[in-house]
């Protein structure tokens, strides 16, 4: 390997092999590293689950790879992404979800259920290995197949249909009459004879009877649940074993339709050898309503919980499992050594900014190749620092902001999640001056619930679970680190702390001044920055200020406005 590396073949097919797998799709399944022991056959097994992890930290990659263990088992599979169908409304959200799933088994019936092991063109290219089971029998998947297509019609029928139809039915009946005529006339005085007329008459007359009445797409589907529970029995039938339907982000459907999707592929599943795996963020997602009747799964009665987060809590696990992925494109590129791309504190400084997301990891890593290189290298700095991480993770910070506005759709809760992370910042720059802030973990309370929000949101990371402070006695408080891109400009600050909470410095965590009210971050503002304690306020006093007020303007002045974090940072 030359000097100069960095500008060397190598890193260039590094950069584009990390580059394409930013993006999770059915190539990244031979990449597939396990994040913790025993979840891939977890979500391979027989059991509902739902799957907890942010933006990248590696739901469809474990959703892909159990689907290709199972494919390979032969056993009935469907993988649907459910991003596909982000702002459908209800029902049609369902009726296309269930379009996509048949299509999916239809998929599996006419290939990998009949295809033998010799076709190796087939499970090599997609699952990079051959099945484990002989195949099932062809004119029985053939059977199944055209069923399946049989109610693709019928949903794709119904999915094009008014949701309310008002329909008419019309009977008719027909009924035989009989009438009789009987004249006599008698002439009296006058006429001298009398007449007599009898007879008699047939007609048929119809009668049409109209009747008025709606159905709906909501209806539909529940007539037709049983029929579709007879088709996973025949599933079951055909391969001997039960089947599995993979649920990719079901955060992007809207929220208050959730709990109904995944009601209604439970109801179908329930005793019909059906099994539900479902991706999603935590703080985005509603899976289980209470009511009469609940709807949903609820977590540990219906469905088991994979939570695929790992945070910088446990740094030093987490920091393992980033570069054992990292190892992985390392070695494809040509055996890169990474101790010769990146020196041992900006890898600490990658971890960190990565906030333990592994595909924030991988992008912020690309981003500081790109950065070193703009920086230009000399004999003493051939290799990536941490101040080329440090921008690469301002300029990265872009990417979070657009996401956040995605997974934020509605405005309502975008604007109210904008005001509190401006407020956790005011906080760390101006109260607290750190990175670490604390907080009381008190579940319902709406300031705590917004921060467990932008966590999910990638915009803060949960450092440690369990804090105490001597002036607290009896109170346990979590700590939260603000996302790197948003504080690495403040550190030349004199009285600015970066906290390493991962080191040595675990103990400078202890401190009342970095305890955070959370009801301060939904409603009123905070008090203004004058009326707080600020720790080392004299140090921060300008030369020659009168006073405190002279020298920090209102916090509403110095508040750092959402929009403002893609700028480039340094340290």
């Amino acid at each position: 390997m030359s000097k100069d590396v960095l500008n060397s073949n190598e890193i260039e097919k590094l950069t584009i092999l990390v580059e394409e797998a930013i993006r999770a799709n059915e190539a990244g399944v031979k990449r597939f590293v396990e994040p913790a022991r025993g979840t891939r056959q977890q979500a391979a097994n027989k059991t509902h689950c739902i799957i907890f992890g942010r933006r990248g930290s590696g739901k469809s990659s474990l959703l892909r790879r159990a689907k290709g263990d199972l494919t390979l088992d032969r056993r009935p599979i469907a993988y649907v992404d459910l991003e596909t169908f982000k702002g459908h409304s209800y029902p049609d959200v369902l009726v296309s979800v269930l379009l996509r799933t048949f299509a999916e088994f239809k998929i599996w019936l006419d290939t990998a259920a009949v295809f033998p092991a010799t076709k190796k063109s087939f499970w090599m290219r997609l699952y990079y290995a051959l099945p484990t089971r002989a195949s099932y029998n062809q004119k029985g998947a053939q059977k199944l197949s055209n069923d399946l297509a049989t109610r693709i019609k019928e949903l794709e029928t119904l999915l094009h249909s008014p949701e309310q139809i008002d329909t008419k039915r019309v009977s008719k009946q027909e009924a035989d009459r009989s009438t009789e005529a009987y004249v006599k006339a008698e002439a009296g005085e006058l006429i001298k004879a009398g007449t007599q007329y009898s007879g008699s008459e047939s007609s048929s007359q119809t009668e049409e009877l109209h009747e008025s009445f709606q159905s709906n797409k909501i209806d539909s589907l529940r007539r037709h649940i049983m029929d579709y529970q007879a088709i996973f029995r025949e599933m079951e039938n055909l391969s001997s074993g039960d089947s599995f339907l993979f649920l990719d982000d079901l955060y992007f459907i809207r929220r208050a339709d959730q709990a109904k999707v995944i009601d209604y592929f439970h109801t179908i599943g329930k005793g019909n050898g059906l099994w539900l795996k479902v991706g999603t963020i935590r703080y985005r997602t509603d899976w289980y309503i209470h009511g009469d009747p609940p709807i949903g799964m609820k977590l540990a009665d219906d469905a088991q919980e994979i939570n695929l987060d790992l945070t910088l809590e446990r740094y030093e696990s987490t920091k393992q499992f980033l570069l054992k992925i990292l190892e992985g494109f390392l070695t494809e590129s040509g055996n890169l050594r990474l101790d010769e791309i990146m020196s041992e504190n900006a890898i600490d400084r990658l971890v960190l900014a990565s906030g333990g997301v592994a595909r924030d990891f991988l992008g912020i890593f690309g981003r500081s190749i790109i950065a070193a290189r703009n920086r230009g290298t000399t004999n003493n700095r051939q290799r990536i620092g941490v101040e080329d991480v440090n921008n690469a993770s301002g300029s990265y910070s872009i990417t979070k902001r657009e996401e956040f506005k995605i997974d934020t759709a509605d405005n309502s809760e975008q604007t109210s999640l904008e005001e509190s992370f401006s407020r956790v910042k005011e906080f760390c720059f101006e109260q607290s001056n750190a990175n670490l802030f604390l907080v009381q973990p008190i579940e319902g309370n709406p300031g705590y619930e917004a921060i467990q929000k932008l966590v999910d949101l990638r915009l803060v990371h949960k450092a440690v679970s369990n804090v105490t402070i001597s002036k607290r006695q009896g109170e346990r408080f979590e700590a939260y680190m603000l996302d790197v891109s948003e504080y690495t400009h403040s550190r030349k600050r004199r009285d600015f702390n970066e906290i390493k909470f991962w080191g040595k410095d675990h103990d400078n965590i202890r401190r009342l001044d970095l305890v955070l009210d959370t009801n301060l971050l939904v409603g009123k503002r905070q008090p203004p920055i004058e009326a707080m304690p600020k720790r080392g306020a004299e140090l921060a006093k300008p030369k020659g200020a009168k006073n405190k007020k002279a020298a920090h303007p209102k916090s509403e002045q110095l508040r750092l406005d959402f929009e403002d974090g893609d700028r480039t940072t340094s340290s």
